[in-house]
């Protein structure tokens, strides 16, 4: 058995869930939920599109960007960025999104399934101004799927231990490697450049 195609075959790998994996799922943001995105600078938002290809878009600033609007929604404002929106060009097509908020130093997870809806209303966009700028849109995610993951991923690859940190350096720069896939002559820019370039388009 190479090439598992059923979940029979994958079954005969793998035992049944049982206990806490399936219990520790919620259908709402209780408290823990809420500190958890509260501390959290960092997510991975993963939507589906119409051509059946799934992308994984990084979302991230200071902790609390992302508020909770009750029990049952979250709200994530969205940031200048390349305007290809592959996020939310797939989100119009198929709602269904999922959220991985991680927290620099711990080393579980919160796992966050659900729908979403992409907003401009002026009163929800206010509360999301930064550097007196205020996002386009923001995206309600109405939670229907909500658990802590364990810790074993990020244990087994040692993320947030200092001598993980690989130095930038070990890499050409964003404009080297982007030159080299699209087989490009635009001029480089230095990896400093780009970082001060981005920092006056960060809001």
């Amino acid at each position: 058995m190479a090439h598992i195609k059923t979940l029979a075959e994958l079954r005969t790998l793998y035992a049944q869930p049982k206990g806490r994996p399936l219990t520790k799922q919620l259908d709402h943001l209780e408290k823990h939920c809420r500190n958890f995105i509260a501390h959290s600078p960092f997510l991975v938002l993963s939507t589906s599109g119409p051509n059946k290809m799934h992308d994984a878009s990084p979302r991230g600033e200071n902790p609390g960007f992302v508020k909770v609007l009750d029990d049952n929604r979250l709200a994530i404002p969205d940031r200048p960025g390349n305007n290809r929106l592959d996020t939310y060009t797939n989100i119009l097509e198929s709602p269904n999104v999922g959220l991985l908020f991680l927290i620099p130093g711990v080393n579980e997870t919160l796992r966050i399934n659900g729908r979403a809806e992409i907003h401009d209303d002026p009163q929800l966009l206010d509360q999301f101004a930064e550097q007196n700028r205020k996002p386009k849109t923001v995206l309600i995610v109405h939670v229907k799927e909500a658990y802590l993951h364990c810790a074993k991923a990020l244990m087994r690859s040692n993320l947030w231990q200092e001598a993980s940190k690989v130095p930038r350096d070990a890499l050409p720069s964003m404009s080297q490697m982007i030159n080299d896939q699209t087989q490009s002559v635009a001029p480089l820019e230095t990896q400093e450049e780009m970082e001060i370039r981005y920092q006056d388009k960060l809001y």
